[in-house]
């Protein structure tokens, strides 16, 4: 953990309501991947009747790619946050010093995923009890979860501290 990260005991409104946050921004995400799920699988069988079924052999290698492509397209964005995450104030940060980018984008979604279909009552206890409200895929893929308005005003604040040390 990077030492310069908020303390929820010093930066509270970095974390307020980040859970609730987090289940409402899962809900509207699902929502448009559904959406586009249904649209792709639609062209696909659409697009089987007219290729004598090879699209069909394709549709379960090009859903996952573009669900993989919705997070890369809004986690990989100067926002760092996908759609539901921005409408909730969301954004993710890292927290062992190497920016978010590339695979290491990938891997909080992919880990997300697995630990939800495995054991996400484990995840959530994981979040309660962590005093920066943590998932196990956070703590996992060294990231961590804070409020958008507030950060701005906090990394700010840590930019004056750092440069009047100097």
């Amino acid at each position: 953990m990077r030492p310069d990260l908020p303390d929820p005991a010093s930066a509270p409104e970095l974390f307020e309501g980040v859970l609730t946050r987090r289940v409402m921004a899962f809900f509207i995400d699902s929502a448009i991947m559904i959406f586009v799920t249904v649209v792709i699988s639609i062209a696909g069988v659409v697009a089987g009747f007219f290729t004598l079924g090879l699209a069909w052999i394709a549709l379960p290698i090009v859903i996952p790619l573009v669900l993989l492509g919705y997070y890369a397209a809004t986690l990989g964005s100067h926002s760092r946050a996908t759609v539901g995450m921005q409408a909730m104030d969301l954004v993710l940060t890292p927290t062992r010093g190497a920016p978010l980018d590339g695979w290491k984008i990938l891997i909080h979604p992919l880990v997300f995923w697995i630990t939800v279909w495995l054991a996400w009552p484990i995840s959530l206890l994981f979040a309660l009890l962590t005093p920066r409200r943590e998932m196990v895929h956070d703590l996992i893929a060294g990231t961590l979860m804070l409020r958008r308005s507030p950060m701005v005003q906090h990394w700010q604040n840590q930019a004056a501290k750092a440069s009047t040390r100097a």
